[in-house]
């Protein structure tokens, strides 16, 4: 953690002010604002990776969390000169791109980061994610749910990396090659999660409207798209139990691992055992699949 003088850190060179180091953020986990930061500057090497150059969103709880909230596109003002922006839409937003910046998120009380799914004025997408989301409050078979997708995307022949989104869904990520397009992946999400919900039509829906889909699991290949956002990989979330989105081990999601043992006060020993999973596959050959999919004709 960098050095702390009189209520402010300096990192890089840059002196960051800290106020109320011992707000409690998490108070059941026992998390103040100090620690907070600590923990993001030791996430950081991680977290940065799939935040740098995008168009960022954060969650501010001012009072921690459980409290009031709200979610910030335009970055604040007046911002310290280290803090880069970019336009889109009308929108300033945050460049997460250096530990300060995010120092001084964590010191604003942003406890959740979600980056675009493409780079400031770009149109490309950087990955492909599938997100499961469950429709009940708790579901003991998200992991379930994501073996059988991840199951099904390596018989297209393509590897993938399944995270927690640290709520109660997960995120499943293709690494991909540069060029290939949001619309292009939509037609791989659709005919994946098609093919899902005819084989298991009790555990998946397509159905968008929460209320339409009982107890299913929504396979939610439309979220990834332009102009939307995600749960960064090892992002915190501002839930009870200080959860962070983690990518797993396949074999962790066989076990039926829980989202839950996943938080800021075991993350960092974890990576140091696991590293980063999602950077150590590379681009899987997405373009195949595409091809093919472009030249069958449907119900073939």
């Amino acid at each position: 953690m960098p050095r702390t003088v009189k209520g402010s850190i300096t990192i890089e060179g840059h002196e960051i002010p800290i106020t109320n180091p011992d707000k409690p953020l998490w108070p059941e986990m026992g998390v103040t604002k100090s620690m907070y930061l600590q923990k993001l500057a030791a996430i950081a090497p991680y977290l940065l990776r799939y935040c740098q150059n995008r168009l960022l969103t954060t969650i501010r709880y001012p009072h921690g969390v459980p409290g009031e909230f709200f979610y910030q596109k335009n970055a604040p003002d007046p911002l310290p000169p280290y803090v880069k922006t970019a336009e889109q839409d009308g929108i300033h937003y945050i460049l997460l791109n250096e530990l300060p910046e995010l120092l001084w998120l964590g010191n604003l009380a942003v406890l959740e980061f979600h980056p675009s799914l493409h780079y400031a004025g770009s149109t490309l997408p950087c990955e492909w994610m599938i997100d499961l989301d469950p429709s009940l409050p708790e579901e003991p078979r998200i992991m379930e749910a994501a073996s059988i997708v991840g199951k099904v995307l390596q018989s297209l022949g393509l590897a993938s990396v399944p995270k927690t989104s640290g709520a109660t869904g997960v995120q499943i990520i293709v690494p991909i090659n540069q060029g290939i397009t949001f619309d292009e992946l939509r037609v791989i999400g659709h005919f994946v999660g098609r093919f899902v919900t005819e084989k298991h039509p009790d555990l998946f829906t397509l159905e968008r409207l929460k209320k339409n889909r009982g107890d299913k699991i929504y396979f939610d290949y439309l979220q990834h798209y332009q102009g939307k956002t995600l749960a960064a990989p090892y992002t915190p979330r501002a839930r009870p139990g200080a959860t962070v989105s983690t990518p797993l081990h396949w074999e962790e999601v066989e076990s039926n691992v829980s989202p839950l043992d996943f938080h800021l006060l075991n993350i960092e020993e974890r990576l140091k055992k696991t590293g980063d999973l999602i950077a150590a596959l590379p681009p899987q050959p997405v373009e195949q699949v595409i091809r093919h999919l472009s030249t069958t004709k449907p119900g073939r």
